[in-house]
């Protein structure tokens, strides 16, 4: 006997989905989106479906929420929302954008871009908001069932849901109007129905549905009446709630704060550390699948920049919160600090990345880098675990403590600096009470505002946890980057000290300081703050406040 190949099952639609979510006996809980970018923020913080809201798209194309946005406007936002995530939508479609004509047109467009459903409300054309004063004039009921029956009629995808949002309570009509309404576009049709109100508790809308009875799934939006425990519309079988506008509102809250900052200061120093990082951006663009692709398809003329990041140590401080793993494994916001790292360097173009390991290392196991173990990290010093990966440092190279987080601009400014060994310093100097082991440096000349403004770099004179603290001009964070040439030099000290059984327990800083005194000349640029590294528990409540 011959065995044959099942097929593999082919993979639901966002349409479908949605409507399972719809029926399903759980509540369903819909976040708003307005744009490519909000809707990957919502698939990613685990929403199993989408809100287009009809309001904050407009309102992010700057016009009026009545209907001054055509639907082809509207559909190309919704392409980029249904491009960039893998959970359905469902669309705000306000009255239909026309009559039944351009609803049937409309939900063929939508079924082939892949949107989920559609909710349209019983109003005139153009709407009014209907949280506003002004006309609030209800469609006549056959028309509105005619025009649910002919989007049904052109849909496309069989599972493509009609949700057909109802107006009476908002336009005064009261409740008798409401449920003779549902049940008219329910017979034509509907696959669910919004009962909507403005009303700042929930009395209507839970009137509703007990006497609506369940004769379909019922979406609420409740906006007004937010007090509301959601265990009581769970409890009276509401089949989806819809947080409405919130993403839109404060996006515009965070952009106007900046803005005014901004314009206040004349400086970014003062918002620097309460924005998204720009390796946010970059993550939730995917711009790294660019470099990817550039492997395959473009001549490999890159600037190369390898890494090496130290992370062997335990970070004994953290006591049990490092019982089974590495401190750079540590969860901060939902992903562990070396990720982060590791994010933050491929960002800058680094995709050779070297972890050198050693408690736990059995629990790094991120993808995209290569792993080497110092076996004698118990016993052994920051240059033990460099000297693991001494191979690696081949041309441009990166070295990094694994505990660190920092801002992008950090980074940048390192590896726009001249010089073959360029460490960055925070000008800031730590409190010696706070931070007795932190590495000083002790330059040419100290911090001034025009070092910050123009990244101009210093020499390094000195180095190490040893140094007067008033003599010093900053704090090496654990960062630093090296030219070809600094990277042999590098693997040259590391030869010759171990030939001389020097590294033993030698750290980084021990290292740097032997070459500046050689003649080396390493190069220190400033920062002011952003950035911090973990050692304690302080460190991880102060990393999870920097994200």
């Amino acid at each position: 006997m011959t065995g044959s190949i099942k097929p593999s099952p082919t993979p639901k639609t966002k349409a479908a989905r949605f409507s399972e979510l719809l029926t399903r006996p759980q509540l369903t809980f819909l976040m708003e989106a307005h744009n490519g970018m909000s809707a990957r923020i919502v698939e990613d913080a685990g929403f199993e479906g989408i809100w287009a809201s009809g309001l904050s798209i407009s309102t992010a194309l700057g016009v009026r929420d009545r209907n001054e946005a055509s639907w082809t406007q509207v559909l190309e936002v919704l392409e980029f929302m249904t491009d960039t995530t893998s959970i359905p939508i469902l669309l705000d479609g306000d009255t239909g954008y026309g009559d039944f004509n351009n609803f049937r047109r409309l939900v063929k467009k939508l079924c082939q871009r892949g949107v989920a459903a559609v909710c349209i409300e019983d109003k005139i054309f153009p709407k009014t908001n209907s949280f506003l004063d002004g006309d609030q004039s209800l469609a006549d009921i056959s028309e509105f069932s005619g025009k649910i029956k002919a989007g049904k009629d052109s849909q496309t995808d069989p599972d493509f849901s009609i949700i057909a949002r109802l107006e009476a309570l908002i336009a005064g009509r009261g409740m008798e109007e409401a449920l003779k309404r549902a049940e008219a576009y329910h017979a034509a049709g509907a696959d669910g129905v919004l009962i909507h109100s403005k009303k700042s508790n929930p009395d209507e809308i839970l009137h509703f549905v007990k006497e609506w009875d369940n004769r379909c799934p019922v979406v609420i939006v409740p906006t007004m009446y937010y007090r509301t425990p959601t265990e009581r519309f769970r409890e009276a079988g509401v089949s989806t709630i819809i947080w409405a506008n919130h993403n839109l509102r404060a996006s515009l809250a965070a952009m106007r704060e900046v803005s005014l900052k901004i314009k206040q200061e004349e400086s970014l120093v003062g918002i620097e550390g309460n924005v998204a990082n720009l390796t946010d951006v970059f993550a939730l663009t995917e711009t790294h699948e660019v470099a990817e692709a550039e492997k395959r398809y473009l001549p490999d003329n890159r600037r190369r920049i390898a890494s090496v990041i130290l992370a062997a140590s335990r970070g004994k401080q953290l006591a049990e919160l490092t019982q089974d793993k590495p401190k750079c494994m540590l969860d901060v916001r939902g992903e562990p600090i070396l990720k982060r790292l590791v994010r933050s360097l491929h960002g800058a173009g680094s995709d050779d990345v070297t972890v050198v390991a050693g408690y736990k290392h059995e629990a790094i196991t991120l993808p995209d880098v290569r792993k080497l173990v110092n076996d004698q990290h118990e016993s052994t010093g920051e240059l033990a675990s460099l000297a693991c990966a001494a191979d690696r440092l081949k041309g441009e190279c990166i070295i990094a403590y694994g505990d660190i987080l920092f801002r992008d601009h950090v980074l940048g400014l390192m590896l726009g600096a001249k010089g073959d060994i360029v460490l960055v310093a925070d000008a800031n100097r730590p409190d010696p009470a706070l931070r007795p082991a932190a590495d000083l440096v002790a330059c040419s000349s100290p911090c001034t505002p025009e070092h910050l403004i123009h990244d101009q770099p210093v020499d390094l004179l000195d180095i190490g946890g040893d140094l007067d603290w008033q003599k010093a001009h900053g704090e090496w964070i654990g960062l630093v980057r090296l030219s070809a040439k600094g990277a042999l030099l590098v693997k040259e000290e590391l030869a010759a000290m171990k030939e001389r059984n020097e590294i033993g327990k030698a750290s980084m800083a021990d290292l740097l300081r032997r070459l500046a005194a050689k003649g080396a000349k390493p190069q220190v640029v400033f920062t002011s703050g952003h950035w911090l590294d973990v050692n304690d528990a302080f460190g991880l409540a102060r990393a999870r406040n920097f994200l």
